[in-house]
């Protein structure tokens, strides 16, 4: 699988982007260490790993540590991919 993270927000004037890559990367590692090198169906919350439930899954450990997350993308291949944008949120 490939992961990416999407934010959204407003352009900081004297930074010049939204998030800093640095706050992904820290909000994304907890999440990365859970799932690198594991069998999926044996991480808890993801008995049945279809890309669907892991883009949730994601979401919902990163929603709580990254403001400004729009949407999280699971790719399968390069031509096969889900996103997730939250409860309510349009996923496809």
């Amino acid at each position: 699988f490939r992961i990416t993270v999407r934010v959204a927000g407003p352009v900081d004037p004297e930074l010049g982007w939204v998030v800093d890559y640095a706050e992904i990367k820290r909000a994304f590692t907890p999440v990365y260490e859970a799932l690198d090198h594991r069998y999926l169906n044996e991480v808890e919350g993801l008995e049945n790993p279809t890309s669907e439930v892991l883009a949730r899954w994601v979401w919902e450990r990163l929603a709580p540590r990254l403001p400004g997350l729009s949407a999280v993308e699971v790719s399968e291949t390069c031509t096969t991919r889900c996103i997730y944008r939250g409860e309510g949120g349009d996923e496809g």
